[in-house]
């Protein structure tokens, strides 16, 4: 597998939810569209709170969408690359990561969510958004496990860490990192 040619990828930061209203997400994605927040496009938000489980508030750029997500009712800041951006797995891997953790590290302070959401920045998701160039399959993790254990050991920093893939052929090619 060339996993250069892996383009779409996201990365979900986890949180501790304690009790902030997600509705107030929307102001503040709206916010962050006049503030020109991360210097990037951004155009629209949407609400996806009635859906169970699912996206909840989605900020929506040009070359990737920020969301405050509820699926699998796991709470998190998840960052969604659309467009390509060149270069090695690991350096696409590090630009989502740290969007993400720029996201939710301006969220949590935000007065709306200052004391009711805190994200962990050692406990995350990498989700390979494409499953026709890496289907969820024994070969992808052994194409991709070396890579994102680089990252999280010497990047990140994490000396012991568990990392659990998302089974099922219909699944997205899913890992989860958590320091230990």
């Amino acid at each position: 597998m060339n996993t250069q040619r892996i383009e779409h990828l996201n990365v979900k930061v986890f949180a501790e939810w304690n009790g902030a209203a997600a509705e107030a997400a929307v102001p503040v994605f709206h916010r962050w569209i006049q503030e020109d927040a991360f210097g990037e496009l951004l155009v629209d938000v949407a609400e996806y709170l009635h859906v169970e489980a699912g996206p909840g508030v989605i900020l929506i750029g040009h070359h990737a969408n920020y969301s405050l997500d509820f699926a699998r009712n796991r709470p998190g800041m998840l960052y969604n690359r659309k467009t390509p951006l060149g270069g090695e797995f690991g350096q696409k891997l590090q630009q989502a990561y740290y969007a993400a953790l720029r996201a939710a590290e301006r969220l949590e302070q935000e007065p709306e969510f200052q004391g009711r959401v805190r994200f962990h920045p050692d406990w995350f998701e990498v989700i390979v958004n494409d499953r026709l160039l890496a289907p969820n399959t024994d070969s992808t993790w052994a194409a991709l496990r070396p890579e994102i254990e680089h990252f999280a050991r010497e990047t990140l920093g994490m000396e012991t860490f568990d990392l659990r893939r998302r089974s099922g052929p219909r699944e997205r090619f899913a890992v989860e990192v958590r320091r230990l």
